[in-house]
């Protein structure tokens, strides 16, 4: 799990090896494709450079995460971001919303 920052927002990629798969998560549902290829082009040249192999990205999912708890304002991403890694982590579905950030930031 990899925080983003983009200047004034935050967002999470999720880099998962047994999958294949680098999924990114924005609370604003935005499209960060340079981010994915970015962090696909990343692991295939750590890879070369600790293994001396190439890494065969060519069957990797690059996946713009969209069905998830949305922020309906401008101060929350880091709380979304946290909370994603959260559940993520412990294998839950995402069962908040905008509505559960204040209870989350006490």
């Amino acid at each position: 799990m990899i925080p983003i920052h983009l200047g004034m927002h935050w967002c999470l990629a999720v880099i998962d090896n047994r999958a294949k798969s680098i999924t990114y998560y924005d609370s604003l549902l935005g499209d960060n494709h340079q981010c994915t290829n970015a962090l696909r082009d990343y692991i295939a040249s750590e890879h070369l450079a600790k293994k001396k192999s190439p890494l065969d990205i060519q069957n990797w999912k690059l996946v713009i995460e969209k069905e998830i708890p949305e922020q309906l304002n401008g101060c929350d991403c880091g709380v979304f971001t946290c909370k994603y890694a959260e559940y993520l982590s412990q294998d839950k579905a995402f069962d908040f919303d905008q509505g559960d950030m204040p209870y989350f930031r006490r």
